[in-house]
């Protein structure tokens, strides 16, 4: 039977069956699909025999709820995640409070955060970098309830938990709050002349920090704040940079120690408490999530300060009003089978203006413009979360990686070829422009060359008037992806988790519709359940 024929679908699998609807339609079209038109013949599978097939379906936990998490989906809005998980245990209210990317800049992913936040083996409430101030909101309001709720019982799971945060010992460099130095050795810029965009590709020598890593792994890295923010803070606070801090001179702790990004509530309640009349108001209305006067998304740290100038708080309780600053996690672009301690990123330089105002992300820029080569810095390897090549070498793999989602993939594509996997290799790469925008063109022409890199698939998004990405590419060779999947291909996604990995899953389902010859309920199952084997994992921020 060809991969796009398709044998009448008959129910073999009871309704009664611990299945979801869509479960249930894509089993018994899987089985159909192997059987001839005499499958009719064949008995329906009994309930004790579909439950046998236990994986598919939805795990009862010890507090009642099913383990499945609709919410999961970092492109739905907060309050659409929370009215999905309405009359969940609270534990779950609060995973759905997070960003949904489970991408470990926290330490955790997303289920175990929430867990160790309600078995109170973790009372930090702010840890969710892409979550921001709405989830720390959220969750400090779930928070409140646990002074009304049981007390906590262990929680029941499916697996060993993803993060060594929660153990009681991590060993160094594993985690966050457990980095060790590596050496910055060099940065080369990835853009030709003509781009809008500033990528880099960044390289570490791990030698003698103990640190190990696999593909698939990110590498976290401790920043420190642009010396020349610190002053204009400084400037605006009217503060000595040499007040005494714990020991310290408050420049040096807001250069390492605090962020300077998004001002946080609690700065807001503490201008509250010193400021008098509409400016008193004002603040506890923006400590409140509240926008009265149209700013709050613009005001970092130094915005705020500004708005609420002539007030001049205290030194040490500024300090105690911020947030600490975290480190940032980055995609590894390079295989320790090539070179076990030379380690790249691939990393964008993030910068914008607001009010005339030049902003910077904190971690892109301190690896773009002020680390240098023979810097010690502050690193860990956050291990991957169901993020890695297949265990058999011979399957195949499509890699879907605009932008610096190339990252995992330049490092998986090394990997196999320092291995010698047989197993075919397909990159869907795109950006803006090809001719200032191609990230790594000669490695990639010379793979192709070497057939190591069996298809490359290009989108450019500005060098026609019509603007082409890489689910367009998806939908344009969707025989061919459909065939790959068909042969046991294993998927992967990496890039922004808001829009593109969003519109690449729509792209995927239309393609296993069209080509696969199934009704669009039917594509949605056959995705879901890639997932489910693993055969469908995404690396999103």
């Amino acid at each position: 039977m060809s991969v796009a024929s398709k044998s009448p679908i008959i129910d073999l699998i009871p309704e009664s069956a611990p299945f979801t609807p869509e479960q249930l339609t894509w089993l018994n079209g899987f089985f159909a699909g192997f059987l001839s038109p005499e499958a009719s013949t064949i008995r329906p599978l009994t309930p004790d025999e579909s439950a046998a097939l236990m994986p598919f379906a939805p795990v009862k936990t010890d507090d009642g709820d099913d383990g499945e998490a609709p919410w999961h989906d970092q492109t739905l809005p907060l309050a659409e995640r929370m009215k999905l998980a309405e009359g969940r245990p609270l534990r779950r209210r609060m995973m759905a409070a997070m960003a949904q990317q489970d991408c470990g800049q926290c330490g955790y992913n997303c289920q175990d955060y929430s867990d160790a936040i309600f078995s109170k083996k973790e009372e930090r409430l702010n840890l969710c970098v892409p979550g921001g101030k709405e989830t720390a909101r959220m969750l400090k309001t779930l928070y409140a309830e646990l002074g009304n709720a049981s007390p906590a019982a262990p929680v029941a799971t499916t697996s060993a938990p993803a993060s060594a945060a929660v153990a009681l010992t991590v060993a160094p460099g594993t985690s966050r709050d457990h980095p060790v130095e590596a050496t910055f050795l060099s940065r080369r810029r990835l853009n030709k002349a003509g781009s809008e965009k500033e990528t880099w590709h960044v390289e570490f020598d791990l030698g003698g920090s103990g640190l190990t890593y696999a593909v698939g792994d990110s590498f976290g890295v401790v920043p420190s704040n642009d010396p020349a923010l610190v002053d204009a803070v400084l400037a605006a606070l009217g503060a000595p940079a040499d007040f005494p801090i714990d020991g310290r001179a408050l420049r040096d702790v807001l250069i390492d120690s605090v962020s300077l990004g998004t001002a946080p509530d609690t700065l807001f309640q503490l201008y509250s408490y010193i400021c008098g009349g509409a400016r008193r108001q004002t603040a506890k209305a923006l400590a409140s999530g509240e926008d009265p006067d149209g700013d709050a998304a613009t005001l970092d740290v130094l915005a705020a300060i500004q708005k609420f100038s002539g007030t001049r708080p205290d030194p040490e309780a500024f300090v105690e009003a911020l947030d600490p600053l975290q480190p940032r996690l980055y995609s590894i672009s390079s295989s320790p089978r090539v070179d076990p301690v030379r380690l790249s990123l691939t990393v964008d330089a993030v910068r914008y203006t607001i009010r005339g105002r030049q902003r910077s992300g904190v971690a892109s820029t301190f690896l773009a413009d002020r680390a240098g080569p023979g810097d010690r810095l502050k690193v860990y390897v956050q291990k991957a979360h169901q993020f890695a090549l297949p265990a058999d070498p011979a399957a195949p793999i499509i890699m879907i990686g605009p932008g610096t989602g190339i990252a995992p993939f330049r490092a998986f594509l090394h990997e196999r070829m320092a291995t010698g996997a047989p197993g075919r290799n397909s990159l869907f790469f795109g950006h803006q422009r090809r001719d200032c925008d191609f990230f790594y063109e000669d490695e990639l022409t010379a793979m192709k060359a070497k057939r190591v890199l069996t298809r490359l698939t290009l989108a450019w998004s500005r060098d026609a008037d019509q603007k082409i990405y890489v689910q367009d590419r998806m939908r344009e060779v969707g025989r061919d992806l459909w065939a790959w999947l068909a042969e046991g291909a294993h998927l992967y996604i990496c890039g922004d988790g808001k829009r593109m990995a969003k519109d690449v899953e729509r792209a995927l389902i239309d393609v296993v519709s069209t080509f696969g010859v199934r009704p669009v309920g039917e594509a949605i199952a056959f995705v879901a359940d890639l997932k489910k084997q693993g055969r469908y994992q995404q690396d999103v921020y």
